[in-house]
């Protein structure tokens, strides 16, 4: 469905957050016979309906939303709105037609776009792309999850955008190279179930991609392309494409098949998955006609000078000689298992926890007996406990309870020599106790200033 095929019917859009406000604004000027936006509950992220908002899509709240809801003969949801709530479930029996922002914008800027999902390693794959991109001169502008929602951006050559499962679900075009980083259970109370959320976040390939570059080294990523035959599929981490081995000096180079184009160590994030980031990001110049090889030292210096991403293992250096680290994006159990990977030659204590959405913490639980990571967690609600019980009985953890983040700062301070590392890494949303990540990681970071005395 494109924009224009909202000329002349009934449209709701539902949400008043950012995503919310750019439908209006981008639906508008195309002539519907009806606009109206509609709001089921108060969220932080709500922004004032008033003036020119108010007068192109009047709101409505309370019994009356869902009533404009099913007289529709559109509805375009936010992000936020997910596949089980029970507004959603009468819609779908209704058969009103459920669209998104970003699948009304992909419908007609596909051939241009590269889309980056996955369930972790989409944002910093995104800013990588774009810094790789605009180090060789090629101009484009990114969004989506990050940045400018898509119906706000400017017209452009290309486009790079970071896509959320959400954002996946309502495409009815594929972008014309989909990025697709890892693949781990994630927001199953959005999607109604595992199975439901991999069908939801790789629809972003169902619909005639022209190439799909992926991270061949997250199995069940493998696994779930593989069962969609007919893929153009560029296998990111195979010797035969983008990927890290020993080069001719004998350290760590990243190669494309045979040709070593620059050292690992030019790219300044830690950890394997970057590596795998990285051979991803490459992968994507490659599809759109970057030639690796020839372009490999200009590569290697952008590489240098990629900056961290903010709230992604950001290290805050501290008097006492303690190391804090900032990985408040950190939301899901694999996440904080590769935190934890990349410090755990350290003395370690790793803050965890957050909103309790009943992710299973097994993989974390087993990563640390496998490894035998020597660290003490400290747990933070609502999830918090719930780690700490699956992990006490390890010889090699130490576990301690806190009520909040400041707390949990605190006794980790205490309980942390210098020259140690102490991990916010929480393999948890901030939703509930924290507006988002970025809240998070403030309230981390003042109470590091605050417990310094």
């Amino acid at each position: 469905m494109h924009l224009t095929d909202l000329r002349g019917r009934r449209v709701a859009v539902w949400g008043t957050g950012r995503e919310g406000v750019a439908a209006v604004n981008a639906i508008a000027p195309v002539g519907p016979a009806d606009l109206v936006a509609v709001m089921d509950r108060e969220t932080f992220a709500a922004k004032p309906w008033e003036g020119r908002l108010a007068e192109l899509a009047p709101l409505h709240t309370g019994p009356a939303a869902l009533e404009m809801l099913l007289r529709a003969d559109v509805v375009v949801r936010s992000p936020v709105i997910g596949e089980t709530h029970p507004w959603m479930i009468q819609l779908r029996e209704r058969g009103v037609t459920v669209t998104g922002g970003t699948a009304l914008w992909m419908a007609d800027h596909a051939p241009n776009t590269i889309g980056v999902t996955g369930s972790k390693g989409k944002s910093t794959t995104t800013v990588l792309i774009s810094h790789l991109l605009t180090a060789l001169g090629h101009p484009h502008e990114v969004g989506g999850n990050i940045g400018t929602a898509v119906l706000e951006l400017p017209p452009a050559d290309r486009y790079v955008l970071e896509l959320s499962m959400y954002q996946c679900a309502d495409l009815t075009v594929s972008p014309q190279v989909a990025a697709l980083t890892a693949l781990v259970p994630e927001h199953l109370d959005w999607a109604g179930g595992e199975a439901a959320y991999y069908r939801h976040k790789l629809n972003i390939v169902e619909h005639g991609p022209g190439q799909v570059v992926f991270n061949a080294h997250d199995e069940r990523l493998s696994a779930e392309l593989a069962a969609r035959p007919g893929l153009p599929l560029f296998a990111a981490g195979r010797p035969e494409t983008t990927h890290v081995a020993p080069g001719p000096d004998g350290t760590r180079w990243v190669h494309l098949a045979d040709a070593p184009l620059f050292p690992r160590s030019a790219l300044p994030l830690l950890g394997r998955h970057n590596e795998w980031n990285l051979c991803v990001a490459l992968g994507v110049l490659k599809s759109v006609g970057v030639d690796l090889v020839a372009e490999r030292e200009r590569l290697a210096e952008a590489a240098a000078s990629f900056p961290a991403l903010e709230h992604r293992l950001t290290p805050i250096e501290d008097p006492s000689g303690i190391t804090f680290v900032d990985d408040s994006l950190s939301t899901i159990p694999q996440s904080a298992i590769h935190a934890i990977e990349a410090y755990a030659h350290r003395p370690l204590t790793v803050i965890v926890g957050g909103e309790d959405r009943g992710v299973d913490y097994a993989p974390l639980r087993d990563f640390l007996a496998d490894q035998g990571v020597e660290a003490t967690l400290i747990g933070v609600p609502d999830s918090g406990p719930r780690i700490l019980e699956m992990v006490k009985d390890l010889p090699t953890i130490t576990t301690i309870g806190a009520d909040d983040l400041v707390e949990a700062v605190r006794i980790g301070r205490a309980n942390t020599p210098a020259g140690g590392v102490v991990l916010l890494s929480p393999a948890a949303p901030s939703y509930g106790r924290f507006d988002n990540y970025a809240h998070r990681s403030r309230v981390f970071r003042q109470a590091i200033t605050d417990t310094a005395g």
